[in-house]
Formats: C-alpha cells, sequence, structure tokens
C-alpha cells in the first residue's frame, strides 16, 4: 500500500503542488486516495466472509486481506494528511482526537467480535461489516467535494480561505502571473 501511494498517489499531488503554486494545495486533495480506499475496503470484507467455507481453499480468505491491508493504509495516509493540511498548527491536538476515537474503537471491538463471529458465523459477521464499510464509504467523497465548506466554518482550520481549484495562470512578458493575485 505504501508503494503504491509513494509511485501514484505522491507524484498526482506534487502535480497539484505545481498546479496550485503559490498557494497551498486545499487538503480536500489527500481525499483522492480514499475515495479508491472506502470501496476496496467494504469489497474485501464481503470477499472474506463470502469464502470463508469450508468447501473453498483457506487461500481466498486469507487473499481478502491484501486488498484490507491496501485500503487501510490508503485510509491512514489520506485521512492523516487531510487533518495535517487542513488544521496546520493545531493538527498535533486533532490527531490525538482521532487516535483517542480509534483507541476506543480497538478497545471495544474486541469485547463483542468473537461472539458476534460466533452467533452470526464468519460470512454474516463479515457482511455486517462490510455493509458499516458501505455507510461510511461516502465519506471521503463528501469530504473532496464539501470539506472547504466545513474548513471555512471552523474556528480551528487556517486554511478555510485557500482556493479550491488551481489559479488560472497566464503569460505576460515571458513570466507568469497569477490572475487570482492581481
Amino acid at each position: 500500500g505504501c508503494f503504491i501511494y509513494l509511485v501514484f498517489f505522491n507524484p498526482r499531488y506534487e502535480k497539484a503542488m505545481a498546479d496550485f503554486a503559490p498557494h497551498p494545495v486545499p487538503p480536500e486533495y489527500r481525499m483522492e486516495v480514499c475515495m479508491w480506499a472506502s470501496p476496496i475496503f467494504a469489497i474485501s470484507f464481503f470477499w472474506f466472509g463470502w469464502t470463508s467455507y469450508s468447501s473453498v481453499s483457506y487461500w481466498a480468505p486469507l487473499m481478502a486481506g491484501v486488498p484490507l491491508g491496501v485500503s487501510v493504509i490508503f485510509l491512514f495516509l489520506g485521512l492523516f494528511n487531510y487533518v495535517i493540511d487542513a488544521y496546520l498548527f493545531v493538527a498535533a491536538s486533532a490527531l490525538s482526537a482521532m487516535t483517542v476515537v480509534r483507541s476506543l474503537f480497538g478497545a471495544g471491538f474486541p469485547l463483542f467480535a468473537t461472539q458476534m463471529y460466533e452467533a452470526l458465523n464468519p460470512r454474516w459477521a463479515s457482511t455486517l461489516l462490510g455493509g458499516v464499510a458501505i455507510l461510511l464509504g461516502p465519506i471521503p467523497f463528501v469530504l473532496r467535494w464539501y470539506g472547504h465548506h466545513l474548513r471555512r466554518r471552523s474556528k480551528y482550520s487556517p486554511t478555510g480561505n485557500l482556493p479550491i481549484k488551481p489559479p488560472k495562470k497566464t503569460e505576460k512578458e515571458g513570466v507568469q502571473v497569477d490572475e487570482q493575485s492581481v
């Protein structure tokens, strides 16, 4: 997942940096990787669940871990970078809040996960988790398209007034001029 991120998504972000110069890239551009990851995350739960029959080779549900792992890495990288870009000097506090919430879910899930998988069997328990992933899947898309409105309303986000599209640049006497600053 990290290799794919570095080879595919990071160069796209670097191009956006060049397009937006001299302004910083809006944090919503970090959601691109999450927009790819959210459907992969949900699909991998269904893949795992519905290949977990004893008549199916154990390799089938085992291989569902590959897209699940890649999607988790994509989600972490995209959301962490989004929060850092959106909150800048208070990013440490925002990341701390994310870590606390994630840790609460991490501490709570083992309290019922075994019972859930025993009561529902792996197929339906994984289908339930895949359904939750589908319900949460639109979040990166919403943040991509409406995140700038949320940042503008936040008193903690200093990036609320960033342009959401690259500024148009014109050639004037051999020098690039940013039309928004003129």
